[in-house]
């Protein structure tokens, strides 16, 4: 016959090892602690049989203690019950406090590629405008000595017309005078 006390501290030490576990497994533990507990009581009352001879105190004391071992063993197993909640508590806290580290770290990071972007789009915006002010002072150049140039050829064409005109009005004159002079003569 195996000491119940023995048993009962078997059942405890699982009990402490179950730090933390899922629920069938401490419920597994539950019933197999209550199976051995049962079959402390009921190999204490073949005991009990088989030795007639023992006096009844002694029967109804290894009664008393596979029945305190079933105790302590339900209270060890209640115990791991509310440290396995405790664990499982507390993992759910880090987890909820990881998936906040990350969203927040995921934000900073959104935020910072942002900014990086839209300073890099008003460098890229004052890089055009500056272009566009050099191409456009570069065509007003142009243009002012396209113009410039154009006026230029246009006052010598106009000298020259005048020129001819004043060339021509004098040959004319001219040749009216002769022709008044033959005339008169």
């Amino acid at each position: 016959m195996t000491n119940p006390r023995k048993r009962a501290r078997k059942a405890s030490k699982k009990a402490e090892e179950a730090t933390v576990q899922p629920l069938e497994e401490v419920q597994e533990q539950v019933e197999q602690a209550a199976k051995e507990a049962e079959e402390q009581v009921e190999q204490a009352a073949k005991e009990a049989e088989e030795q007639v001879a023992r006096p009844l105190d002694e029967v109804l004391g290894q009664a008393e203690k596979a029945y305190a071992a079933y105790m302590e063993a339900q209270r060890q197993v209640a115990s791991a019950y509310r440290v396995n909640e405790q664990q499982i508590a507390k993992a759910y806290k880090r987890a909820e406090q990881q998936a906040k580290n990350a969203c927040d770290e995921s934000i900073r990071q959104a935020l910072k590629a942002r900014e990086e972007t839209m300073t890099q789009a008003l460098k890229d915006r004052d890089d055009a405008i500056a272009r566009a002010g050099k191409a456009y002072k570069k065509t007003k150049e142009q243009a002012e000595g396209a113009c410039e140039a154009s006026i230029e050829e246009a006052w010598q064409k106009r000298e020259e017309a005048a020129e001819q005109a004043w060339q021509l009005r004098e040959e004319t004159i001219e040749q009216a005078w002769n022709i008044y002079s033959k005339l008169s003569r």
